[in-house]
């Protein structure tokens, strides 16, 4: 159970202010829940977790009630998570080198690409500076943002350094991107969606960016007002959430603890990459106000959100005891504004 060391409290600022849930879900004794890689909000406001423990996928009702779980055995290494429109979802297995559509029920429909063999990038592992070459799907995949029109963006990923797009039907269209930190380059693209301009926004992990595209891979902008970001998600109100997973934690071996390190952290933009509201970025992860590793995020249409955080991951390499850290948490959006009518291809990983 998550273990928070202060009182509630109100977050961030303006209009997009939140409450902690505190002790949210409420986890069944049988179930595993180990780590929420991956989260993501049905178009019922059912939250969905990718879970790194088994079952592999849990289901929660908005108050945290416990509705079922399945996927004991269909993943190498869950990773990202997306609800489409029709009420499927799309997993991310990146140890499979696998992009997987299922119902919510789970069953497979579908595998998006090739699978369960790395494309040719002369990756080492996980290490992003061993990349020589971009290459096609997939190398440790991340994530899936879903257009309007029902086409796949596929960051690719921990091995790879491209962003694929497939049609509805998941045949390739195109890729784009490679190794670097240069404009449309990438290190470790790990997180995306699709806004209502058709926009394609790419959380640039590594390169501590959010690079925008349209989608034929154009570059249109840049934000970088982010520490290491791990998922944005696009909300109808036509702003957009980062989930960071700041410096201070889930750091490579090669990366040095900063001098005034930056921990994970929640902030709100407006569609121009105007900061709108922020929280987090303190090094208690104990506190409501505080994380550890953030890694995904997800809003419901009460405006709701939902972070899930690589903990129990981040902790075990820094050697750290990860007993107690918050590994998925939900903010209850208290600013007063009505509620929205969110539809899940809205919701992109």
């Amino acid at each position: 159970m998550t273990q928070l060391t202060d009182d509630s409290r109100v977050l961030g600022q303006g209009d997009w202010r939140y409450e902690p849930v505190i002790d949210w879900p409420q986890v069944p004794a049988e179930i595993n829940l180990i780590e929420a890689i991956g989260v993501t909000v049905g178009a019922d406001d059912r939250v969905y977790v990718f879970n790194r423990g088994h079952p592999a996928v849990l289901v929660f009702e908005p108050s945290g009630q416990f509705v079922t779980a399945w996927g004991e055995n269909d993943f190498v290494r869950p990773h990202g998570m997306t609800a489409a429109a029709d009420g499927s979802l799309y997993l991310t297995d990146d140890l499979g080198h696998r992009v997987a559509q299922y119902s919510a029920a789970g069953v497979l429909l579908r595998n998006v690409g090739p699978f369960g063999v790395a494309s040719d990038t002369d990756a080492e592992g996980f290490d992003y500076r061993t990349i020589r070459t971009a290459a096609g799907p997939f190398n440790l995949p991340t994530n899936v943002g879903i257009a309007a029109n029902g086409g796949l963006f596929v960051t690719d990923g921990y091995g790879n350094a491209r962003v694929h797009h497939f049609d509805a039907d998941g045949t390739l269209l195109s890729s784009w991107g490679a190794p670097g930190a240069g404009p449309g380059e990438f290190n470790v693209p790990h997180g995306i969606c699709i806004d209502a301009r058709g926009r394609v926004l790419v959380a640039d992990r590594e390169n501590s960016r959010i690079q925008i595209f349209d989608q034929s891979g154009t570059l249109l902008d840049l934000w970088t007002d982010v520490v290491r970001p791990c998922d944005v998600f696009w909300s109808p109100d036509n702003v957009y959430f980062v989930a960071e997973l700041g410096n201070q934690n889930g750091r490579y071996p090669w990366q040095p603890l900063p001098e005034s390190p930056v921990g994970g952290r929640v902030s709100i933009f407006d569609s121009d990459g105007r900061l709108l509201s922020r929280w987090g970025g303190g090094l208690n992860a104990r506190r409501p106000d505080g994380f550890y590793a953030c890694h995904d995020i997800a809003v419901d249409s009460q405006r709701s959100i939902y972070v899930g955080e690589v903990a129990v991951t981040a902790a075990m390499a820094a050697g750290e005891d990860p007993t107690g850290l918050p590994t998925l948490r939900k903010f209850v959006h208290v600013s007063g504004m009505p509620g929205i009518q969110a539809t899940a291809d809205q919701r992109q990983s």
